[in-house]
């Protein structure tokens, strides 16, 4: 067997072939990661032995390789202009968001483990199950030979809002303690799931559909979700490469995710690596325990501790900093509403703990599955205030006065009670 410690230094120091070197000589994906974000290729020749390259990070190659970084980056992004919630979540400031879709940079991430870096190249979904004639290996080619789909929509995380159980209710519910900006709005590209299902010859008699993500680091070896075979064949339901018009980037799932439009961020998988097509209902990790509303008002279903979350609900929220702090006067406010039912038809805002509400105005359109911008003037006098937003969609649903609790804090959805200082 060859000594990986005698392997020359890769002649390339693009990310595969450092990976591949580094790995060899024992490295794991982590520490590879986290050297790559403080140094570059330098750090992590530095630490397989100092060989080859001088140095770059501003330190000494000794330094690189002698003790893990204290901050080990699991994503890929800058998180500057973002909330960093614990090591797998980048909480979106909706402050900085000005139009309708929010660029890449500023697009939330929640992850269950560190991003992947896939090779395209050898990336293969396999598609399997008793629900299925033809199992399938695609390449990523294959995915983007198919017949594309673009659409807008909204991506959101399931506990959206969490922190406001405990904030405006007084009963903190379990998990990170996102406040508004779990959520983003992007334009996808993707071929649709009921494509692939039906070039592998999906049977009448399937129930559930698993997909199941390649970060083996999460639960399950594997991030999984499970959609009822109707979701899996709307037309809407993407295998989505593409977001904002660049190829999907690394911390949103490359080469491959599901976009499941007004479904929970859960629902919407990414490095997706296999599907299963069961004539069963299928029962994980994410249906029984985790993703699932458990408390007082949700009663067990199936396996399920409680109720699996899975349809969005309707929100609105200001695109303020919280808690927020402007100078007396007038100030064009804006913020984002959004619906899986409908599209929003009215958005109201309040100064008065709802006493009083005043119609904001609908900026723009709402294509697909879009979320909305609204507006409105306000003319700030100096104190502490509270300003509340509700919004109704064209089936009728509008955001409620309470939430019943749950323990994992999913849904939130009553109108915020958003802190301003004026001075």
């Amino acid at each position: 067997m060859d000594d990986p410690g005698r392997q020359p230094v890769p002649a390339s120091t693009d990310t595969r072939s450092l990976w591949e070197y580094a790995s060899a000589r024992g490295m794991d994906r982590r520490r590879f990661l986290g050297l790559m974000a403080a140094g570059g290729a330098a750090a992590v020749l530095a630490a397989c032995g100092g060989i080859g390259s001088p140095d770059t990070t501003g330190g000494s190659p000794s330094a690189a390789a002698g003790s893990e970084p204290a901050d080990v980056a699991p994503w890929f992004k800058d998180p500057a202009p973002f909330i960093v919630r614990d090591d797998k979540g980048l909480e979106a400031r909706l402050e900085n968001m000005q139009g309708n879709i929010t660029p890449n940079r500023l697009f939330f991430v929640r992850n269950n483990s560190a991003s992947l870096d896939l090779d395209a190249g050898y990336w293969r979904l396999a598609v399997e199950g008793d629900a299925i004639s033809e199992p399938l290996e695609l390449t990523y080619a294959d995915v983007r030979a198919l017949p594309s789909r673009t659409l807008t929509s909204y991506l959101e995380c399931a506990g959206n809002h969490r922190a406001m159980f405990g904030v405006m209710n007084g009963q903190e519910a379990a998990g990170t303690q996102w406040t508004t900006g779990a959520v983003s709005n992007g334009e996808w590209v993707g071929a649709p799931l009921r494509d692939v299902l039906t070039l592998a010859g999906i049977r009448p008699n399937a129930v559930s559909v698993l997909l199941v993500g390649l970060d083996a680091e999460s639960p399950e070896d594997g991030f999984r979700y499970v959609l009822p075979v109707e979701k899996a064949l709307d037309p809407d339901t993407l295998l989505a490469y593409v977001l904002n018009g660049e190829t999907l980037p690394r911390d949103h799932g490359f080469p491959l995710r599901a976009l499941v439009p007004g479904w929970v961020g859960s629902a919407n998988v990414k490095w997706l690596g296999r599907i299963v097509v069961s004539s069963e209902p299928m029962w994980t990790r994410n249906n029984t325990t985790s993703y699932t509303l458990i408390g007082d008002a949700y009663p067990p279903q199936g396996e399920s501790l409680g109720q699996p979350v899975t349809e969005q609900v309707i929100k609105s929220a200001l695109a303020l900093p919280w808690p927020a702090e402007l100078s007396p006067g007038s100030h064009r406010i804006h913020g984002y509403a959004h619906s899986p039912a409908a599209r929003i038809s009215r958005v109201e805002w309040s100064v008065d703990a709802g006493q009083t509400w005043h119609d904001a105005t609908l900026s723009g359109s709402q294509p697909d599955h879009s979320w909305v911008r609204f507006e409105f003037q306000w003319d700030a006098p100096s104190g502490d205030h509270v300003i509340m937003t509700r919004a109704t969609d064209a089936a009728g649903n509008t955001q409620p006065d309470r939430v019943p609790f749950n323990e994992k804090g999913y849904l939130f959805n009553q109108p915020l009670e958003h802190p301003v200082r004026v001075a």
